[in-house]
Parts: C-alpha cells; sequence; structure tokens
C-alpha cells in the first residue's frame, strides 16, 4: 500500500467544498449522453475517467476476485474562473435526472476569490443579502368601499389606468383666458405631458441585454400600444439604439436614456433629422438604485461589434462615470441638462430625471419643485433592490436605500409644499420581485407614486434563472445560458423571440387586469394616487414611518 506524504497535501488548494454550488451526480443514472456538458456555458463541468474497484465472482461457484475497471464520468471542474454558479442547466437538459447543482451553505468563496485574485467579486442580479423583510408585502388593501361608497364593478366598469410623463401644471398656472366669445383661449404653450401606462419597462440597455431579448422586449412594447391599447413605455437604457428603430414610427413608444457615459448620443443626435416621431422621453440618468454612487459596468466581453457600432466605443470594459461630468449643482442640472434636452427636441418632449434613493433624494427633488422653468418633466427614484447587470458584489449587497420610504418621504415633502403631482414621481427597486407586479405597484401608487418601472421581472418573464438567493447571478460574464444577458450568438440562439414577447404580453394582460381587481374594492376608478388610507399594515414600526393605518 502506498503511503501518503503529508508534504504532499497543500492545505491552500480549492476543493469542491469550498465553492457556492456543488455538482451532485449519478454516474448510475448517467448514460453520458453529453447534454449537460454542452448546455454549460461556465465550463463548469467535464468528461473524465475515474478508477474504479470492483469486486466480480466468475465461474459457477462463488469466487469472489477484485478488479480495476476505468469509467467514464462526468465530473466538476474546480479552477478558476470556472465555477458552477447554480444556474441548473445541467439538470434541465438532463433526460435521466442524473445531475444537479447543489447549493453549498459553508462555502469560502468570498474569502477565497478576494485572496487570489486581489480584486473585489463582481457579479450580476440583486442584492444577495435579505437581512429584513420586504416592507411591500407587509402592507394589505385594507380599505374597502361598501354601504355608503359602493366598491365598483372590476370586469365591467370602464378604469382610467394612466399616468403623467411630464410637468403637470397647477389650475392657477394653466395659460388660459377667457375671450370676447366667452370661450378659454390659450394664449401661450404649455409643458408637454404625455399620458401613459403607470408601468414602465426599466432601462436596460442593448448592450447589457442580448440583441434578441432587446428585440422580443420592444416587439412586446409595439404589439401592447398597437393592437391591445396599453400605451407601456419602455426606457433604452444607457448605450442608444439602432438606427432602424430610431428612424422608424416605433421610436414613439421609446424613452431615451442619456447616462454620465453619454454612449450612443453620437448615433442619436445624428438620426434626429430623420426621425418620423419623437421619443416618448428623455430620462437623464444621475444614478440608480443598486450599486448607487458607481458608474455602470458593461464587460468587454459583451462589447461585440454592433455594441461598438451603436455606442461608437472599441472593445474594452466600458465603465460610465459615477456622475455627469460638468454638473455640480441642482441648479445646474436643470439648466444645462433640462433646458438643453428640452430644446433639442423643440420643447415637444418631456424630459425627466432618475436618481438613486438615498437620504438625499428629497432634497433634490424639493428643489426640482421650484424649477421656475417648468421643464422638469418626472422624477424616477430607484431603490436597492432593483436588478443590474454587473457590479461589484460589495456595492450589490452593501450600498443602497430602500424605496419605499424615500418614495414616501418625496411625496409628503411635495404635498408640504403644496405641490404633489407637478413633478410626476416614478418608484422602481424590487417591484414585482414577488412576482405580483400589480400589487407592488398599487401599493406605491398609494403611497405617492404616479407610476412604477421594472426591468429584473422583465428578464424574469422571459426566462432568467437566476435568483436573488445566489443562484446564477452572472449576467455580467457574457456567458448567459437561456441568451437574456450575452452577446454570444450560439447562447444567443436559445432564446426564442416571439416566446418571450408573447409572454412579455400576457404578463402585462395579467397585471391589467390585477391592477383593475384592486381599484374597484376601493372605489377608484383612476389611479389612487397618494390614497395612504387604503393601506393597512400589522407591523407597527412599518405604519409610523409611512403614517398609514396600523392593525392587528
Amino acid at each position: 500500500m502506498a503511503t501518503i506524504d503529508s508534504r504532499d497535501i497543500k492545505t491552500n488548494d480549492v476543493s469542491k467544498n469550498d465553492l457556492k454550488w456543488q455538482i451532485e451526480y449519478n454516474p448510475q443514472r448517467c448514460t453520458l449522453c453529453g447534454k449537460c456538458v454542452a448546455a454549460c456555458t461556465f465550463n463548469a463541468i467535464k468528461v473524465s475517467v475515474e478508477r474504479r474497484r470492483k469486486v466480480k465472482s466468475v465461474g459457477n461457484l462463488p469466487n469472489p476476485q477484485v478488479c480495476w475497471e476505468t469509467e467514464p464520468v462526468i465530473k466538476q471542474v474546480v479552477a478558476k474562473n470556472k465555477n458552477c454558479v447554480g444556474c441548473g442547466m445541467c439538470q434541465k437538459v438532463c433526460p435521466n435526472e442524473a445531475i444537479k447543482p447543489v447549493y453549498c451553505e459553508h462555502n469560502r468563496v468570498n474569502v477565497i476569490y478576494r485572496a487570489e485574485n486581489a480584486d473585489s467579486p463582481k457579479r450580476g442580479g440583486r442584492s444577495n443579502l435579505h437581512t429584513e423583510g420586504r416592507t411591500l408585502d407587509k402592507i394589505k388593501i385594507g380599505r374597502i368601499s361598501q354601504m355608503t361608497d359602493p366598491s365598483l364593478d372590476a370586469m365591467r366598469h370602464t378604469f382610467d389606468i394612466l399616468a403623467p410623463f411630464g410637468r403637470v401644471l397647477p389650475p392657477e398656472k394653466l395659460p388660459f383666458e377667457v375671450g370676447a366669445d366667452g370661450e378659454l383661449h390659450m394664449n401661450q404653450k404649455t409643458p408637454n405631458t404625455r399620458w401613459i401606462y403607470p408601468i414602465i419597462i426599466g432601462d436596460m440597455s442593448i448592450g447589457a441585454l442580448s440583441t434578441r431579448m432587446w428585440e422580443a422586449v420592444a416587439m412586446a412594447v409595439a404589439y401592447l400600444n398597437e393592437v391591445v391599447g396599453l400605451p407601456v413605455r419602455m426606457c433604452s437604457g444607457e448605450g442608444g439604439m439602432p438606427l432602424k428603430l430610431l428612424k422608424s414610427k416605433y421610436l414613439k413608444y421609446m424613452i431615451l436614456q442619456i447616462a454620465s457615459g453619454h454612449f450612443g448620443w453620437d448615433r442619436i443626435i445624428n438620426a434626429m433629422p430623420e426621425m418620423v416621431e419623437d421619443p416618448a422621453g428623455i430620462l437623464i440618468k444621475i444614478g440608480q438604485g443598486a450599486k448607487p454612487g458607481d458608474g455602470g459596468l458593461l464587460m468587454a466581453k459583451k462589447v461585440v461589434r454592433h455594441i461598438q457600432e451603436i455606442r461608437g466605443v472599441p472593445k474594452s470594459d466600458l465603465l460610465s462615470p459615477p456622475n455627469h461630468q460638468g454638473l455640480y449643482s441642482i441648479e445646474e442640472s436643470v439648466q444645462k441638462m433640462f433646458l438643453s434636452m428640452n430644446s433639442a427636441f423643440k420643447f415637444k418632449v418631456p424630459v425627466a430625471i432618475k436618481v438613486a434613493a438615498s437620504v438625499t433624494s428629497v432634497s433634490v427633488y424639493n428643489n426640482l419643485l421650484r424649477d421656475p422653468y417648468n421643464i422638469v418633466g418626472g422624477f424616477f427614484l430607484d431603490g436597492i433592490a432593483g436588478g443590474t447587470g454587473a457590479a461589484h458584489e460589495v456595492s450589490l449587497d452593501h450600498t443602497g436605500h430602500p424605496i419605499v420610504s424615500r418614495l414616501r418621504d418625496c411625496y409628503l415633502a411635495a404635498v408640504h409644499q403644496g405641490k404633489q403631482g407637478q413633478i410626476p414621481l416614478w418608484a422602481a427597486g424590487g417591484i414585482g420581485m414577488n412576482g405580483n407586479l400589480a400589487a407592488d405597484a398599487f401599493k406605491m401608487i398609494c403611497l405617492g407614486a404616479n407610476g412604477v418601472f421594472t426591468g429584473k421581472l422583465i428578464l424574469q418573464i422571459a426566462g432568467c434563472i437566476g435568483n436573488d438567493f445566489g443562484r446564477c447571478n452572472a449576467c455580467n460574464t457574457g456567458l448567459c445560458p437561456v441568451g437574456i444577458t450575452t452577446q454570444n450568438k450560439t447562447l444567443v440562439d436559445r432564446l426564442d423571440v416571439d416566446k418571450v414577447a408573447q409572454n412579455i404580453v400576457n404578463y402585462f394582460l395579467a397585471t391589467h387586469t390585477e391592477l383593475k381587481k384592486l381599484l374597484a374594492p376601493i372605489g377608484n376608478s383612476s389611479l389612487p394616487v397618494g390614497r395612504s388610507d387604503a393601506l393597512v399594515t400589522v407591523d407597527k414600526n412599518v405604519a409610523t414611518r409611512l403614517e398609514i393605518q396600523h392593525v392587528c
């Protein structure tokens, strides 16, 4: 028998039990079809051989003999940058249920990665820390209209489910005068305000998403508007969009985002003379709820040729600055950004701002409410639970602010000034995280939002297999196993564009029905903006903080 020299044992070597995900493999069920290895985009498993000890009996009488055989097996790769992310694609394609990833609760990845790479780990997805309960799940709709103000019929009543995008003037500032004929006449132009569906598909760029995924979302939005009649809008995200879309009639359903990197804006500006429609709006992104204070990141492996052309950049990591260069105060933002973007589109397109939820959000909103030009068309507030395509893990897990209380503070600040509704409030950050978009949106609207925007949920509708508990979260790698957040053609081809578009349309149809089912019981035929009296909670801290009714 060979002896083991203790010096041969390298205690610093990484082993399977150090990793977050371990491959559980049953060779008795495996037929070695190879589907699992072919489906794994992370090269986390491989075909290998193992030497096995077997005892056999040859002849008519028992005569046990020991022999050694070499058997082909599927083995987990334990190597740098080839670790299993728990996506479960191997389990999904295996016809015999012979393989699956299992989460290792006592892994050492956070320590090992930093020690080996002298770098902060990066990943996609949302914060994976769940140290507190979800506030929206603690709130219920408790006010039901009954005898004196009866409920509405959700299936037969007509509902006005629209939200403003653009500056809303108070009655005393409307430029009307009574003419000699006794009729009202407008003596000057008013801000251009669009009335749209209260749920916007949030900003996800054509670089962060695969071309087919972005195309599927655009198809769904066009169908919802043109066929279904729901005025749903989607935001381009930073990085521009294809020229064909910029010059098409469908541009009117797109909100163009300009962020601190200004990626893709040369192409947008050059296309303006050939635009047959104005965009739905302009969104100036100052910050985002996930990893606030940190710029957006698009890894070089996702900057393929068509992304380079759209953004006008070489193939490299694209890191947006954490702030807009040249803007050092709220007043400058109003004068430079809002005024220039409004004038660029001849004051026909509403221009809004997106900021990260933080303790400074209310100050920004208060200042914007004093905008003397009446050109700030919306305040988009993004909370920590929003999804993101790529970020340092420490930023995702440890920076940011929950959205609910910050939205409420902004709304009450506007009420205090008597200016609620003048700059529409849009909120995001985990909206629909539990799969119930309508309920989350309704509660946020009752707390003061005019509407909400959501992004990560759209990816889940499309077939994203990641979750908020460490599964997959590899959006940043360009190796998305379902073709949603990758530019790899082989992986992108796994995505069924028509099916994704159909799923998104169906989900919005279901959400529209659910919104009516929530509006009807409280007796509202339009959005109940600020109707916090409709909400109750069994959590006394939530009730006190949000100024809603505490029940038990």
